[in-house]
């Protein structure tokens, strides 16, 4: 019969597609993993993983083993919370990912505020520009640009965001005046590498009255920090503009962006409540910064 530790090991794996990747999830090193894989195959008289260079890939015996575990692992998680105390404040680790735009200018002050009022609780920021798999738990919630085609999952909108062309005033003056769309055609222009955009609501280019790029990164982090050092001009996220002043809006009656946030989640974390006050407390807060710097930009 396997313990409960040795499925959290066999999930960590499941997940993470090797010993390393579990092991760090885990914090444990990889022999320890592996040993613990093994005495659970042992234990059960199956094979679950297929061990090759390119990693561990579940076997059939495997894959019906991760259903079985995963429902282990969500009962686990809501007994804990059936006997933690009432009205006590957040605790434990919670993980976002989040698109570079949100976690660089939003969520750092958004979580800050939330983790003041419940001292107990653990939050990181996972950024990177990519869509996350909550399927493998790369995180236990993602904020994305736009809400998934397919999959198992939860979507709640949780507020629109306002995007317009900036550049530093000092560019503006050492360059010729932009009066019309087609005036950027002579100007240096920042965004995103084409080849690399993962979402098709990322793709400002055109809708900009930008024919092409002179400066591409995936980052959104990169391109503001062009535009700040009087790089050139680009696509700019309303409420990061409060976080470099030096900045100006350009042709702002003529070209502007509305894109959307949604906070995606894994159906079954929906009865854990210490997951749904913080996704009410991390929606709250979204809605209420993005006003409040795009009131200021």
């Amino acid at each position: 019969m396997a313990d409960w530790d040795d499925l959290r090991v066999f999930l960590a794996v499941a997940r993470a597609e090797s010993l390393s990747g579990a092991g760090k999830l885990l914090k444990l090193d990889p022999a320890t993993v592996g040993r613990r894989v093994a005495r659970l195959e042992e234990a059960m008289a199956v094979r679950l993983f297929v061990r090759s260079a390119q990693g561990y890939t579940l076997t059939g015996e495997g894959q019906r083993l991760l259903a079985h575990a995963g429902r282990a692992e969500q009962a686990v998680a809501e007994a804990m919370e059936e006997v933690g105390s009432e009205g006590t404040g957040l605790t434990g680790q919670i993980r976002i990912g989040a698109p570079d735009g949100s976690a660089n200018y939003l969520l750092p002050q958004i979580v800050a505020a939330i983790c003041a009022d419940h001292p107990g609780l653990e939050v990181q920021i996972v950024a990177q520009p990519r869509v996350f798999n909550l399927s493998k738990r790369e995180a236990d919630m993602a904020i994305a640009v736009s809400p998934p085609a397919s999959g198992h999952l939860t979507v709640q909108k949780l507020t629109d965001y306002r995007l317009h062309l900036a550049a530093s005033q000092g560019y503006l003056d050492s360059h010729p005046p932009i009066r019309t769309p087609a005036d950027l055609k002579h100007h240096r222009t920042i965004g995103y590498i084409q080849d690399l955009v993962f979402d098709k609501e990322l793709d400002y280019q055109s809708e900009a009255g930008m024919e092409a790029v002179t400066l591409a990164s995936n980052s959104v982090s990169v391109q503001f920090n062009w535009v700040r050092t009087g790089a050139g001009i680009a696509v700019v996220h309303d409420f990061a503009l409060p976080a470099a002043p030096g900045l100006v809006k350009v042709l702002a009656d003529k070209v502007s962006l509305t894109r959307s946030f949604y906070l995606i989640r894994h159906p079954d974390d929906r009865r854990v409540e210490r997951l749904n006050r913080f996704a009410e407390l991390l929606a709250q807060g979204v809605r209420r910064e993005v006003a409040r710097l795009e009131a200021l930009a």
